[in-house]
């Protein structure tokens, strides 16, 4: 029996000619990322393990992302003991105020991981990088911790859905709402631990930010990674990042798959998801009137160039809604100046918005866009759990760019061809 893509990159990092669902392996790692949150807890792990120095001090990633710049006494104190363990241990990417930017969108623009990787981080979105062929999957922080000492971390092999993605999307119709799309579609468990691998000629029509998207969000179908196959755009956006070793990892034609999803992106509708899961979506000739409070506009989902090029050709020229507070949050310092540069940031400022320095903060409720009791807010982030942007009794939709900046006009829950 062939092997999927995930089970092949699985399979050479742990020496094995062939691998099948189930297997239990233990694999070498090329990338160890952890963040402010997440990498205090592995720092103290490891310190218990007695290990004398990391095992790769070019293949550990430390981003401070999550409380930067430091929002209280405890986030400050969380960053002071990795910024120390960082010294301590000559780790080369360390990244923190100044030249930090959301992990996720990091990593790719430094060229940290790529094709044919395998990646841990000790966080739930590390899956991002199988946009690029990766494979890479969120694991704890004591995970996290012997992955740093030993440089390998065990596995349970996935299975797979194939997912076979055909013809162009619409105008306005970004990954965003394709991967919202499927989650509805399959559901928060319906990929639950498996591996979700797209295909099919529609991928062309997908930029490297719509795929990096979809991946970012396959851990909200519960599954264990996402990952594209590599193509030419993979190819070229690898290179503009300073890595020329592409490696592909193709499924084989007798590969085994739980299931096989066709999905024709060119009748995907803008989508929305509403409180309090992923999969409440529904698409924006669906929405009825939904007022609003808040727009976030930034992540590892949506935080990128093209985003932001989406939202400010939206919002040229018009006002933001007087009721409405608008959050623009470009994902790492080099997006900022492109952004800058192009006149995004320009544009933002002159419709009514904040633009932020790089930062998770609104998305996971930490800081700089708290809701308070009985808030709306349209977020391109990933998530709209209860609480997850602030009080319980606040809510969140989860919508692309597009979507977002065209409600940040209206006031409500818009299309991006009504405003």
């Amino acid at each position: 029996m062939g092997m999927t893509m995930s089970q092949k990159i699985l399979a050479e990092h742990c020496g094995l000619p062939s691998l099948r669902a189930g297997d239990i392996v233990m694999a070498q790692l090329d990338m160890v990322l952890g963040n402010d949150i997440t990498s205090p807890v592995a720092v103290k792990e490891y310190a218990r393990l007695g290990s004398p120095c990391v095992f790769d001090c070019n293949k550990i990633a430390l981003v401070m992302d999550h409380f930067t710049p430091n929002k209280d006494i405890k986030a400050a104190e969380q960053c002071k003991t990795v910024r120390e363990f960082a010294r301590e241990n000559e780790i080369v990417n360390f990244f923190d105020v100044g030249e930090v930017g959301v992990e996720h969108a990091l990593l790719p623009e430094k060229g940290l991981v790529g094709s044919g990787d395998l990646v841990i981080g000790a966080d739930s979105h590390t899956c991002t990088y199988g946009a690029l062929g990766a494979f890479s999957t969120g694991v704890g922080s004591t995970d996290m911790a012997y992955a740093m000492a030993t440089g390998k971390a065990w596995f349970k092999v996935p299975s797979a859905i194939k997912f076979v993605l055909k013809n162009k999307p619409q105008k306005w119709v970004s990954g965003k709402d394709i991967i919202l799309h499927i989650i509805g579609k399959i559901g928060v468990n319906g990929a639950q631990y498996k591996s979700m691998e797209f295909t099919g000629d529609g991928i062309e029509h997908l930029s490297m930010d719509d795929r990096l998207c979809m991946a970012n969000m396959a851990i909200e179908a519960g599954a264990k990674n996402g990952i594209f196959e590599v193509d030419e755009k993979t190819v070229e956006y690898e290179k503009a990042n300073g890595r020329n070793n592409t490696r592909v990892f193709k499924a084989d034609s007798d590969a085994e798959y739980d299931e096989v999803i066709e999905i024709d992106l060119s009748t995907i509708r803008p989508t929305v998801a509403f409180p309090h899961l992923p999969e409440n979506t529904r698409t924006i000739d669906e929405v009825g009137e939904v007022e609003i409070d808040q727009v976030v506009i930034g992540s590892c989902t949506n935080g990128r160039l093209e985003d932001l090029e989406v939202a400010a050709a939206i919002l040229e020229g018009k006002r933001v809604h007087r009721d409405c507070r608008v959050l623009i949050i470009p994902a790492t310092q080099k997006i900022y100046l492109d952004a800058m540069e192009k006149g995004l940031l320009k544009t933002f400022i002159e419709s009514g918005c904040a633009v932020s320095t790089p930062t998770c903060g609104p998305c996971l409720g930490g800081h700089m866009g708290i809701l308070a009791k009985g808030e709306r807010a349209v977020a391109t982030t990933n998530r709209n759990f209860v609480g997850r942007m602030g009080h319980t009794e606040s809510e969140v939709y989860l919508a692309s760019p597009a979507v977002a900046a065209a409600s940040a006009i209206a006031g409500k829950i818009a299309s991006p061809g009504e405003v």
